[in-house]
């Protein structure tokens, strides 16, 4: 479908080149620039509070001496959120420019049976895809067919299999290894990796060290960033530049950042690998991990301040490039027994829709940005492929700008007083999340509008309402002093949910059903449907259940289909189980479900939900 749609597209626009021309060359004679090139440079979980850039309340001890002369250069974003509290979904979104409850890609590692988390969970997660879709056009894919360069460097977790690699999903060049982020069992121990043999020829050695002088082992996701510019500074380009850091593992292969950190801790140098349980901001691995992705982003400004731009002579690649710098959800706090960081004054953190697991830092540089500006405004990781369409001159089809759920902020780039609107002139009045995953606590959606946030747990459907601002000011970001009983903000729970539920409705967002076996959940859980007989049809492919009488109606239902997939080489790589969705007839009245199988699958199951929200899942049919 997307080849369609590319194809498509692409004689359009071959069609219209006489057509924009003119436009084209007004915006290069105003910004005297041919086609600026772009970078993502995406951080994985590095929270609000571990970079020096909104540094707040008590200072970090990490430092990120790059990230603030980039700030310097551009804009930096003290109230911006990520589309998700977890990787894959915010990356899905940040690509696709859909939020997303709409692509239903709300978590990680989708594609699953429904089933609680643990016995004492009452709510069970809703099925949830396990990758963008084939026929949705990424941010990739619309620079490409507008003349981009496109590449990926890092993590992708954007699919599993190789029919969802970044290859097909518009990038030119992917390179995913984690570099020196690999893992270590002897973490104190195993420094300077040599797995990666360096070639000063290819990569030569950087002459810049920070902090205290301390050189950096070789990175290949930073030196394979940097290949890709080099190769294609020829060509407008596109680089999606995703670290693997400051995920888990924590470790660090630089024994002398991480003695700089003990140091600077006031604590001995590890002897043994065991887990940092000490609270706050005092895991030395972690800090050596953010100072490393700081580094690789000095890297790479480097390479851009010191290399000429071939297509624009006079200049620099730093003055042709836009750089939008952020993190794909906030801070992880913990892993088991080990404390990674602390968000505070924020609450919570990764996998939570509170401001801890949602807000992140967020620097945006480039030809026309203002700089050194804090911009206090709400702006979300949704909007960059809008923007990023609009600095680059780059169009869509109608129907697939229609999907994106952000908004252009290059006005706001340019001056920081103005307003980011929609297409049809309207100002976004609210951001919201949607994550019905994990424990039930965290099963929530939220929105956030002007000063206010409100959540909706999703366990009792009951409301939280923080005041985050007032007046311009600080006022509960750390979401302590819950409002919802205050009659005095009885208008803003009504308007904010009611909002809320409306951008719910409009988003097609899914949502968590009941465990039929907690006993808390009533005397009706007794009813829920049960399968009397199955029957698979050989010569039609059809699938049918028959359910028991006398049981509570069935609202909802869908069949589940089984297929083994391989992660990596398809000889050599590791296998595993995932399912597709498909839809089913209900008949009521013969209390009968049926649904097609479809050759290549040859084990099913239906999922039903009855009239009291109770999800029940049938055994697995073979076919």
């Amino acid at each position: 479908m997307k080849k369609i749609i590319l194809a498509s597209f692409g004689f359009s626009m071959l069609m219209s080149l006489s057509s924009c021309s003119s436009v084209e060359t007004a915006i290069d004679e105003k910004s005297e620039l041919i086609k600026p090139n772009i970078i993502v440079f995406y951080v994985d979980d590095l929270g609000w509070q571990d970079s020096q850039l909104n540094d707040i309340d008590e200072p970090t001890p990490w430092e990120t001496p790059n990230m603030l002369a980039l700030a310097k250069k551009g804009m930096n974003f003290t109230q911006a959120y990520s589309s998700a509290p977890t990787c894959a979904p915010s990356r899905g979104g940040l690509l696709s420019g859909q939020h997303p409850a709409k692509t239903n890609l709300t978590h990680v590692l989708g594609a699953g049976i429904p089933t609680p988390q643990n016995r004492r969970s009452q709510l069970i997660e809703p099925y949830f895809n396990d990758h963008l879709a084939d026929d949705v056009l990424t941010l990739a894919d619309a620079l490409k067919a507008n003349g981009y360069k496109t590449g990926h460097v890092g993590k992708w977790h954007l699919g599993h299999y190789a029919s969802n690699a970044p290859t097909t999903a518009g990038f030119d060049f992917s390179f995913d290894k984690r570099g020196v982020h690999s893992n270590s069992k002897q973490r104190h121990k195993d420094f300077d990796n040599a797995q990666f043999p360096l070639s000063e020829e290819k990569y030569p050695p950087y002459s810049e060290k920070h902090p205290d002088g301390i050189s950096y082992p070789l990175d290949l996701v930073t030196e394979n960033a940097l290949n890709f510019v080099q190769e294609n500074k020829d060509e407008p380009f596109f680089l999606y530049l995703a670290h693997w850091m400051v995920h888990t593992p924590i470790v660090t292969k630089n024994k002398a950042l991480l003695e700089y950190y003990t140091d600077k801790l006031g604590i001995p140098f590890p002897t043994t690998p065991d887990p940092v349980t000490t609270a706050g901001q005092t895991n030395p691995y972690y800090g050596a991990m953010v100072t490393t992705v700081d580094w690789s982003l000095g890297r790479l400004v480097s390479l851009l301040e010191q290399t000429d731009d071939p297509r624009n002579p006079g200049k620099k690649l730093i003055e042709t490039t836009y750089i939008f710098l952020s993190s794909d959800n906030g801070g992880a706090e913990k892993s088991g027994p080990e404390i990674i960081t602390d968000n505070l004054p924020l609450d919570m953190g990764k996998k939570h829709t509170e401001e801890g697991g949602i807000r992140v830092p967020m620097v945006v540089t480039g030809p026309t940005v203002k700089k050194n500006v804090n911009h206090h405004g709400i702006v979300n990781q949704l909007d960059y492929y809008p923007t990023i369409l609009a600095l680059t001159n780059s169009t869509i089809p109608k129907m697939e700008k229609e999907k994106l759920s952000g908004l252009n902020l290059s006005p706001v780039l340019q001056d920081e007083n103005k307003q980011a609107t929609f297409d049809n002139g309207e100002v976004r009045k609210n951001l919201f999340w949607h994550f019905p995953h994990n424990s039930d606590d965290t099963m929530q959606s939220a929105i956030r509008e002007g000063d206010f946030k409100l959540t909706l747990h999703h366990l009792d459907n009951s409301y939280s309402l923080y005041r985050l601002y007032k007046d311009g000011k600080r006022f509960d970001i750390e979401e302590k002093n819950n409002l919802i009983q205050s009659p005095e903000y009885a208008d803003v729970v009504k308007e904010l949910s009611q909002n809320l539920d409306q951008l719910l409705t409009e988003n097609n967002a899914i949502f968590p059903k009941l465990n039929p076996a907690h006993e808390a959940n009533g005397p009706t859980r007794l009813l829920v449907p049960e399968v009397a007989s199955s029957n698979f049809n050989k010569k039609s492919r059809v699938a049918t259940v028959k359910l028991v009488t006398g049981k509570t109606k069935v609202k909802e239902a869908y069949l589940l289909l089984e297929i083994a997939k391989t992660k990596g080489n398809k000889k050599r790589g590791k296998k595993f189980i995932t399912y597709k969705k498909v839809p089913v007839e209900i008949n009521q009245q013969e209390l009968m479900i049926s649904g097609g199988i479809p050759e290549e699958y040859d084990a099913y199951l239906f999922v039903l939900i009855d009239d009291n929200n109770f999800l029940v899942t049938t055994d697995k049919y073979k076919s």
